[in-house]
């Protein structure tokens, strides 16, 4: 099991009160508060004493404000299907309307063209999207552990095992979503 997964499932394990306590930081620096800076490494140091593998404390921790403002539920993919990605489901979520379609996708090459610290306002409206289809029923979740891994490598500025980079595949997958919903890429 990746340390990545380990996370995710740290956060899955939360109490609403410390959801509560990451959705009162959002926007905000990880050593602005001091209750949420025990509540984010209790999370994540222990991986991080043990593999250097961890995902990285800021990618973590912005996964950590995220969790805690969209408990959407973590599903992890099964291996013939494709993973419940953000941009796979935000694609899902496209509205047909043209205007509106405009409108969505531009916000969503909002978030392809932003760096890693100005991403959050953009990533908390994908997510309130997405939270808005999983609790109408139109989505069931969504792949946590992919989102934190595709957002470490975008942080490092690193191609995807894939070789490309990883706003290219998001391109990719929201298009490939928006158009035809129920096919693999």
């Amino acid at each position: 099991m990746s340390e990545t997964i380990k996370y995710v499932e740290r956060l899955e394990e939360l109490k609403e009160g410390d959801l509560a306590r990451l959705r009162r930081l959002t926007g905000k620096p990880l050593d602005e508060a001091v209750p949420g800076f025990d509540l984010f490494t209790g999370v994540w140091w222990r991986l991080r004493q043990r593999s250097p593998f961890a995902p990285r404390r800021e990618t973590s921790w912005l996964i950590a404000k995220l969790y805690g403002s969209f408990a959407i539920p973590h599903i992890r993919p099964d291996p013939p299907g494709a993973p419940p990605t953000l941009a796979r489901l935000l694609g899902q979520c496209e509205p047909r309307d043209e205007r509106a379609q405009a409108r969505f996708r531009n916000r969503f090459d909002t978030i392809l063209c932003s760096a890693l610290p100005a991403l959050e306002p953009h990533l908390h409206w994908a997510l309130s999207v997405i939270a808005g289809a999983v609790d109408h029923g139109g989505l069931s979740g969504m792949d946590w552990a992919q989102l934190l891994d595709d957002l470490s490598i975008w942080d490092r500025g690193e191609e995807h095992k894939r070789h490309r980079d990883i706003r290219d595949i998001w391109a990719e997958e929201y298009l490939t979503a928006a158009i035809h919903p129920n096919r693999e890429p």
